[in-house]
């Protein structure tokens, strides 16, 4: 098994730069993990004047030994889980910033990607295209939406489209190009299952986190003698790896929130129950039995499709699978889709210095404006495709023809499974409690997103649970030392502040709405590269802090598998 080494080619000036996976509403899909699709996402960079070093990607080799893989004894300076836009931001930072901090990012999937299962057509990004990977933090990166559009030869074209919101497509194909192009040591294809503290028994101080900033205070850090503080493992094409490091920054974005009658075995077994997040590969797995794929697009005449939820992603499923022939019903607990609140001043809350508002504010005034401005992001959909929709809807009455079938006020009250393979829904009205039972074809749940965080790694548990304070409210939301993460992103433990841990993503409840959206990915990726060089000053990197001791070493991917390619 080899390693891959990919180039391409970029000028030497500006050029542009993502997880796991989704918003809450595919509106402002999350940033935190997950990477792009092979889709257009992949499309190759063009060349440009200068050459530039590309993301060096390694490939699995199967092993379990850190002998064999070129990387016994060493100590990573950053080990980043997970390798969608949260920290593909986090490895544009640190180029630009700390080039010689030895960094290693592990990504589960086999290249990178980014929802590639919510690519439908003709969805728009509900950002502006200056929310990018860099520009906030860095205007003159070459890592810009704007040098991709540059590098893609459609500059002139994007700007005469008059507009701040590319298609997801197009956005996606940006993510991934970044991806392609960083200066970053990234291995594709490992799955993180535990990040675990060095125990003091091999040679690490006590842990003693300073409550105001996350760092080792004058008590210690709980390092060893080599700086590092943590084991990562990893499952590598049937093998087990172990990365020493000395600090490690989670970012796995967001899981598929699924109703408890969704995931009853026999309904699952059907395969037409679906999270949106993967509605379109399950229209191709489904290819002749739920609609057809046609030169022209999906086919869905004849179909009966059932859509529950109300948000962004809700009315994208609806308008694509109309779009097809498809009958189409969609549940509401409220009247009906809501418009997001999309104003310039809503907008403030998604402000880099918001942030700071958010994790200072008193609890009661956190929570306030966490509800006062829900339908910036949750539950809500762009004006014009409510208008859209709307439109639809009221056309079919004027002709009698109808397909579209907006239920109000209406959950879903029992599911079972037909010998014929459809899914008999019953639903409710709310308010009069009339009750009626359809069968469909295919019911997609569009029903939002859960942050990761810490959860399910092995290991997490000496870190307080889920180690974070996220959407989930699974830990202590309350702003004394204990609060789940500090500001600058520190997993907060049972101990306190936990030196060298950090997380992404998984911080609405104490930073604000932006945290699992891409509105502030590259702010909080400086901030991280901050946070970074002061806790690895302290660990004990080699030379200028700003430099990495894995720097000296050499860094590269060859380092981390480089016996299997010699």
């Amino acid at each position: 098994m080899t390693d891959v080494a990919r180039s391409s080619t970029l000028p030497a000036t500006e050029a542009p730069t993502t997880t796991g996976s989704a918003s809450a509403t595919s509106a402002t899909a999350p940033a935190s993990t997950g990477s792009a699709s092979a889709t257009s996402a992949t499309a190759p960079a063009s060349t440009g004047s200068a050459s530039a070093t590309s993301a060096t990607t390694t490939q699995p080799t199967g092993t379990t030994d850190p002998a064999a893989t070129g990387d016994a004894g060493r100590v990573r300076d950053v080990v980043g889980v997970g390798f969608g836009p949260g920290n593909l931001g986090l490895a544009v930072a640190l180029e630009e910033e700390n080039p010689g901090l030895d960094a290693l990012f592990l990504e589960s999937r086999d290249h990178f990607a980014w929802h590639p299962g919510m690519l439908l057509p003709g969805a728009n990004m509900q950002i502006s295209f200056l929310k990018d990977l860099a520009t906030v933090r860095n205007p003159r990166s070459r890592y810009t939406f704007t040098n991709y559009l540059r590098e893609r030869g459609r500059l002139v074209d994007f700007i005469n489209r008059q507009t701040f919101t590319p298609e997801r497509v197009e956005f996606t194909d940006y993510l991934a190009w970044v991806a392609e192009t960083v200066e970053a040591d990234v291995r594709y294809g490992a799955q993180v299952v535990a990040v675990e503290e060095i125990d003091a028994a091999d040679g690490a101080g006590d842990r003693a986190g300073d409550p105001a900033t996350g760092g080792p205070d004058a008590a210690g850090d709980g390092a060893r003698a080599d700086g590092a503080r943590f084991l990562v493992r990893a499952e590598v094409d049937g093998g087990t790896v172990e990365i020493p490091t000395r600090s490690v920054v989670v970012a796995r974005g967001l899981r598929p929130r699924m109703p408890a009658w969704a995931t009853d075995p026999e309904i699952a077994a059907t395969g037409r129950v679906v999270h949106n997040i993967d509605i379109v590969p399950r229209l191709d797995q489904l290819d002749g039995t739920v609609g057809r794929a046609t030169g022209r697009g999906w086919d869905g005449t004849g179909v009966r499709a059932l859509v529950v939820g109300g948000g962004q992603s809700a009315a994208e499923v609806v308008r694509h699978l109309h779009d097809g022939g498809a009958t189409v019903t969609c549940t509401f607990n409220g009247f009906g889709f809501v418009p997001a609140d999309d104003s310039p001043y809503a907008n403030r809350v998604f402000d880099p210095s918001a942030v700071d508002d958010f994790f200072t504010a008193p609890d009661d005034v956190r929570g306030e404006l966490m509800i006062r401005h829900r339908y910036t992001n949750y539950a809500c959909v762009e004006s014009e495709l409510v208008t859209e929709l709307y439109e639809r809807e009221y056309r079919e009455q004027i002709t009698g023809d109808r397909r579209l079938d907006l239920r109000r006020t209406t959950v879903v009250d029992g599911v079972r499974a037909l010998p014929d393979g459809r899914v008999e829904v019953g639903l409710r009205d709310r308010i009069t409690g009339e009750r009626t039972a359809d069968a469909y074809d295919i019911v997609v749940c569009a029903t939002g997103f859960v942050s990761r965080g810490l959860t399910g790694l092995t290991g997490a548990g000496a870190f307080g649970g889920s180690g974070v304070s996220g959407v989930s409210g699974e830990v202590d939301d309350d702003r004394s030392a204990v609060r789940g993460v500090t500001r600058d992103y520190h997993v907060v433990g049972g101990d306190g502040p936990v030196p060298g841990l950090f997380v992404q993503g998984a911080t609405e409840a104490t930073h604000g709405l932006g945290s699992t959206l891409l509105s502030n990915i590259a702010t909080r990726s400086g901030e991280l590269v901050e946070a970074l060089r002061a806790d690895l000053d302290v660990a004990g990197s080699a030379g200028d802090p700003r430099v990495g001791a894995g720097a000296e070493a050499g860094a590269g991917a060859d380092r981390f598998a480089g016996a299997a390619t010699e």
